[in-house]
C-alpha cells in the first residue's frame, strides 16, 4: 500500500475522487496528506472533513520555485508520502532526483497538445474549441521539470460537439478526469507493488 499526498489549488474534486477510490479498495493507495498551495483552496475543508490531514504551503513565502518545491516535498515526506498526486495543482514544482517518477498530474487536455505554462482549466477548453478540434480529453502523466511534459501514463478522449461552449466541454472533460485519474493511478501503483 503506497502512501499518497494529494496536492490541490482549488476545490479538491480530483483529490476527493482519489481519496474515495482508495477507501473503496480500487487501488493500493493510502492518502496521508492533502497539501494546498493557498489557504483559500476550497478543497482544504472538504479533505479535512474526510479526516485527511491538511497543510498549506504558499509560493509567495519562498524566494524561488526550488525553495517552494522543497517545502512541499518536506511536508509530504513528513507525512510519510511515497507518491504525490497533483489534483488541480497550479504552481510550478521543480523535481529533485529523489521524487523523479513519483509525481503524477492530471491535465484537462490531450497532451502533448494544449499544455505548458498558462494552459490550465478553461484556458485549455477555449483553445481546443478555437482550434476546431474534433476531440479533447484528459491526460495523466508523470511530472518533470517542464509544465505538462513528463511521460504520459494514460489518456481518455471525449468528443467536441457542435455548438459546445467552453463550459460544455469542461463538464465532459471533468467527467473523464473522474474516471481516468483513479484508473491511471491504480495501474501505476500496481506496477510498483
Amino acid at each position: 500500500m503506497k502512501r499518497l499526498a494529494l496536492f490541490i489549488s482549488g476545490t479538491g474534486g480530483n483529490a476527493l475522487n482519489l481519496l474515495g477510490a482508495c477507501r473503496e479498495g480500487r487501488m493500493a493507495g493510502l492518502p496521508v496528506l492533502g497539501l494546498a498551495s493557498t489557504a483559500k483552496a476550497g478543497g482544504l475543508a472538504r479533505l479535512a472533513a474526510e479526516g485527511l490531514a491538511t497543510v498549506v504551503v504558499v509560493r509567495k513565502d519562498f524566494e524561488s520555485d526550488e525553495a517552494f518545491s522543497e517545502a512541499c516535498y518536506q511536508a509530504a515526506e513528513a507525512a510519510g508520502a511515497e507518491v504525490i498526486c497533483l489534483c488541480g495543482w497550479l504552481k510550478k514544482l521543480t523535481v529533485p532526483a529523489r521524487w523523479a517518477g513519483r509525481i503524477l498530474n492530471i491535465h484537462p487536455g490531450l497532451l502533448p497538445r494544449y499544455g505548458g505554462p498558462g494552459m490550465y482549466g478553461m484556458h485549455v477548453h477555449r483553445a481546443v474549441l478555437a482550434a476546431g478540434e474534433a476531440e479533447s480529453g484528459a491526460t495523466v502523466h508523470l511530472v518533470d521539470d517542464e509544465y505538462d511534459h513528463g511521460r504520459i501514463l494514460d489518456q481518455l478522449r471525449v468528443p467536441v460537439l457542435a455548438g459546445d461552449a467552453p463550459e460544455d466541454l469542461q463538464r465532459r472533460v471533468y467527467a473523464a478526469e473522474m474516471e481516468l485519474f483513479p484508473r491511471a493511478l491504480a495501474a501505476y501503483l500496481s506496477e510498483r507493488a
